[in-house]
C-alpha cells in the first residue's frame, strides 16, 4: 500500500511545514502543500480528489456539500481554528468524513483591530507613503481621547476592544442582539439601542460571529445613521455587512471611511473596487496571521492528523 495522501491548502506564507513538527506524519503520509488559492470548483475537485486528508486554514477554501460529494477519497478534515463555518458539517457526517479543530486565541485579532483604528485616525498609510515618495506632512489626524467607539458585539474580542478603548479615554458604546446593559457594563461599555450607536460613534467596530441570524445584519439604514466623519471597522466577517450599502456610502463620502480586514470574496480580484477606493484602509485578512497563532494552528493540526492516523480519539 502507498502512503496516505495529505494536502495542506492555502499556505499563503509558505510556513505550514516550518510552523510545526510534521516528522511523524511524513513517515506515513505523502504531503502536498498548496500556496495558491483556487475558486473554480471543477479545478478544485481535480486538485483535491486524490487526498484522504485535508488541512485547511480557517475558511479560505469553503467545503460545501457539492464539493465534498466529489471527493470520494476524503476521510478527514483538519481545520485550523475553533470552528469553521465554511465546512458543511452535516454533509461531512453523511459522507463519513471526520472533522477536527485546533486551539485559538483572539489576541491577534484584537491587536489588528486597534492597528486599523489607529492607522485610520492618524492617516498612517497616506503619511508613510508621502515620506516614501519625497513628501512630508499632508493632513491632520484625530486623537482618540474623547471620541466615541461603538462596538457591535461584546464577546471575547469585543470586550477586550472595549477595555482598550477605555484606556485611550474613549466613550465606549455597545449593542448586539442579546446584549444587556449589565453585561455591557461589565466590560466598561454602555449599552445603547442600535440606532443610537450608529448615530453617535466616531468609530463603529464589528465583532460578531457570522451566522444565519447575523448574515447581512448591518445595512443601508445603519450606514445612513453614521456621521459623515465616522469610520466603519470590520475585522470579523464580511458577510455580516451589506456589501453594496457600504460601498455606496463610501463612494458618495457619506461616511469618512472603512478599515477592513475581511471581504466578501477572498482573495480580492485584481479588478475589485475594494482595492481602489481612496477612503478604504484594507488589509488582506491578517487578523489571525501571526507567528504565534500559526504555531498553535499547525501544531494542533499536525497532532490531530497524527491522532487520525493512529486511530485515536480526536481533539474536540
Amino acid at each position: 500500500m502507498g502512503k496516505i495522501k495529505l494536502a495542506v491548502l492555502d499556505d499563503y506564507q509558505q510556513v505550514a511545514l516550518t510552523s510545526a513538527d510534521w516528522t511523524p506524519i511524513l513517515a506515513g503520509c505523502e504531503v502536498s502543500v498548496f500556496h495558491d488559492h483556487i475558486d473554480d470548483v471543477p479545478a478544485l475537485v481535480r486538485r483535491l480528489e486524490p487526498f484522504e486528508i485535508l488541512c485547511v486554514m480557517r475558511e479560505r477554501t469553503p467545503l460545501p456539500r457539492a464539493l465534498l460529494e466529489q471527493l470520494p477519497n476524503l476521510r478527514f478534515i483538519a481545520s485550523t481554528g475553533a470552528r469553521n463555518a465554511s465546512i458543511d458539517l452535516k454533509a461531512a457526517e453523511d459522507l463519513d468524513i471526520e472533522v477536527a479543530y485546533t486551539g485559538y486565541t483572539s489576541t491577534a485579532a484584537i491587536e489588528l483591530t486597534w492597528a486599523l483604528i489607529l492607522a485610520a485616525a492618524r492617516h498612517l498609510p497616506q503619511e508613510i507613503s508621502s515620506v516614501q515618495t519625497g513628501g512630508w506632512q499632508t493632513r491632520l489626524g484625530q486623537e482618540l481621547k474623547g471620541k466615541t467607539l461603538g462596538l457591535i458585539g461584546l464577546g471575547r474580542i469585543g470586550s477586550a476592544i472595549a477595555k482598550i478603548g477605555n484606556a485611550f479615554g474613549m466613550r465606549v458604546l455597545a449593542w448586539s442582539q442579546n446584549l444587556t446593559p449589565d453585561r455591557a457594563a461589565e466590560s466598561g461599555a454602555a449599552w445603547v439601542p442600535r440606532e443610537t450607536l450608529f448615530g453617535d460613534a466616531d468609530f463603529v467596530s464589528l465583532h460578531l460571529i457570522l451566522s444565519k441570524r447575523t448574515q447581512q445584519l448591518i445595512g443601508e439604514t445603519d450606514f445612513d445613521r453614521m456621521k459623515q466623519s465616522a469610520w466603519f471597522v470590520n475585522t470579523a466577517r464580511a458577510g455580516i455587512v451589506d456589501e453594496h450599502a457600504l460601498m455606496n456610502h463610501l463612494k458618495l463620502r457619506k461616511i469618512s471611511g472603512a478599515a477592513l480586514d475581511v471581504f466578501w470574496n477572498e482573495p480580492l480580484s485584481l479588478q475589485s473596487p475594494w482595492r481602489k477606493l481612496e477612503n478604504v484602509l484594507s488589509s488582506p485578512h491578517i487578523g489571525f496571521v501571526t507567528d504565534e497563532a500559526y504555531k498553535t494552528f499547525y501544531g494542533d493540526c499536525a497532532r490531530n492528523v497524527l491522532a487520525y492516523l493512529h486511530g485515536k480519539e480526536l481533539r474536540p
